[in-house]
């Protein structure tokens, strides 16, 4: 048989622990009812026991009959009057050797009376004595003559006893109502627990500590065993969690939880995606953004709960390496690009000049080999004489067949000069070039209506670095964007249809690698992309007219 113990619930431990709390109010409260009872008694009772004694010690009677034999039968009819009048416990009187001579107890004359420090020399004393099994509250005080042969000389003691009330009695006593007041609070203490019980278990949504437990643990697994970084923010913008990958990938201090994101320097565009919807925004997913070097996609959530904002979650991804793989893959696609596009336009020059023959003009085939044999080495020369890097080149030439294919003319300005770079400098140097080309492409075919739509490039170098320039006959870039593009890292296209890429965020950071910069403006014709790129390696070759 197999028996099963019953946890209590959060509510019912809630309770227990709040009436416990109850319990210990009221002892303390009726502690403190006892200690204030003792004190009062003391005090008020302690003044009467001295005033009796002081005044029975000081009595004509008392004094004469100690001096006497045999004074127990003229005292005692004063001893059981002043017990009747002050209606105290006891009353006592010795000798001057301490023998109990008279005393509203019988049964004690004859024994020694237990005196205070002090009292046989002629002191008064007052204190707790326990007198035949009761604890009292006395007072001694010496009897002293008052014959002008004896004046001064102590005759014997006085004392008068008042019992010390239970603990029954002080608690009966401290109040009427104190056990009216005990019941009122106890009704009080056991409403409030039930109450409280009740709200604790609103706000854990039912859950009991078991499953509280549990949800944290699996929370603590989720959190640091994903590759991801997580980000929560509360409607205020503090921020409330974060993992360890969150924390690298934002360069957080340690202590960063609970604090907000302006006090953490969160600002532009990072700043932006974290608050979202805050500002009235949809929820947007994999949004790009540049963070010390990073390129981050970041999604992120509301988190809403029976209609209340309870804040949101972003997650982040490192895409940086992404990148540079998507930049390397990016020279071969340009390849197959180019490859494709010059198959294109040859199949259509061999579809012309099949014609021509078809229809008998075979002078006008010579002169049409003859004029695309014309531009075919124009442009050769032109980029040959101005470029000698030959990657660069290459990626030039792919360009302005994939942007004839399109209908755009991409130009080489007269002022480029650009000689062969290190191997490092002219993969970086391609990713740039490529992505402001691809960008301007699109916005020059987008606008273009006439057939008159154009790219140009122009590229300056000097000893220490190189300046990309990059012109297009586009519709330019609203004020906005143009403000914050890199920022956000939209692609021209981007910018102008809302969709993600980062075509310029990843040229920022190959830039701002080489401790370069980037820039956009707008100009008559459309808009102007500027980028300088420091060189990392001495060329091998400068272009001519440029120092090397």
């Amino acid at each position: 048989m197999v028996t099963t113990f019953r946890r209590h619930t959060l509510a019912g431990q809630m309770l227990v622990l709040q009436l416990a709390i109850v319990v210990v109010v009221l002892l303390a409260v009726a502690g403190f009812s006892l200690a204030q009872s003792e004190a009062t008694f003391q005090r008020v009772e302690g003044r009467k026991v001295d005033a009796l004694a002081e005044q029975l010690g000081a009595n004509p009677l008392v004094r004469s009959q100690l001096v006497r034999p045999a004074p127990e039968e003229a005292l005692a009819p004063l001893v059981h009057s002043t017990l009747a009048q002050s209606g105290v416990t006891s009353v006592t009187v010795a000798d001057t050797q301490g023998r109990i001579v008279s005393s509203t107890n019988p049964t004690v004359v004859g024994e020694r009376l237990n005196l205070g420090a002090g009292v046989a020399r002629g002191r008064s004393w007052s204190g707790d004595l326990t007198l035949d099994g009761s604890r009292e509250l006395v007072a001694q005080v010496p009897v002293l003559s008052a014959a002008r042969q004896t004046l001064g000389r102590q005759l014997g003691t006085v004392m008068i006893g008042e019992a010390s009330p239970t603990v029954w009695q002080r608690l009966s006593g401290a109040s009427s109502y104190l056990l009216a007041y005990l019941g009122i609070a106890s009704g009080l203490g056991v409403m409030g627990s039930w109450l409280l019980a009740r709200r604790v278990k609103r706000q854990t949504y039912g859950l009991e500590p078991r499953e509280i437990a549990g949800l944290a643990e699996h929370r603590e697994a989720m959190l640091y065993g994903i590759a991801e970084g997580v980000v929560a923010l509360d409607p205020q913008l503090r921020l409330t969690l974060v993992n360890d990958v969150g924390r690298r990938l934002l360069d957080l201090p340690e202590d960063c939880v609970g604090q907000s994101i302006d006090d953490l320097g969160f600002e532009g565009r990072l700043r932006d995606v974290l608050v979202g919807a805050r500002h009235g925004e949809a929820d947007r997913h994999d949004q790009v953004v540049i963070r010390r070097g990073r390129l981050l996609v970041m999604n992120r959530m509301t988190v809403m709960k029976d209609g209340r904002l309870l804040g949101s979650v972003t997650t982040l991804r490192d895409r940086t390496e992404l990148a540079e793989l998507e930049r390397e893959i990016g020279s071969f696609r340009s390849s197959s690009e180019l490859l494709r596009a010059q198959a294109h336009e040859f199949a259509n020059q061999l579809h012309t000049i099949s014609g021509l023959i078809q229809i008998g003009e075979q002078d006008e085939v010579v002169r049409y080999i003859r004029a695309l044999n014309q531009r075919r080495q124009s442009l050769d020369v032109t980029l040959a004489r101005r470029v000698r890097d030959t990657a660069i080149a290459a990626l030039l030439m792919a360009k302005s067949s994939l942007a004839a294919e399109r209908k755009v003319s991409l130009r080489i300005s007269a002022g480029t000069a650009l000689g062969r770079l290190a191997p490092e400098d002219a993969a970086d140097l391609a990713t740039v070039i490529g992505n402001l080309v691809d960008n301007a492409v699109d916005a020059a075919a987008s606008d273009d209506d006439t057939g008159d739509a154009w790219v140009e490039v122009e590229l300056r170098q000097d000893a220490s670095s190189v300046e990309v320039v990059v012109r297009d006959s586009g519709p330019g870039l609203p004020p906005e964007v143009a403000r914050e593009v890199f920022a956000h890292g939209f692609t021209t296209k981007a910018a102008q249809e809302g969709e993600r890429g980062i075509g310029l965020a990843l040229t920022k950071l190959v830039c701002e690698r080489h401790s370069g910069e980037i820039s956009v403006a707008n100009t008559a014709d459309g808009a102007m992309f500027t980028a300088h790129m420091p060189l990392g390696h001495p060329a091998d070759v400068a272009p001519e007219g440029v120092p090397g």
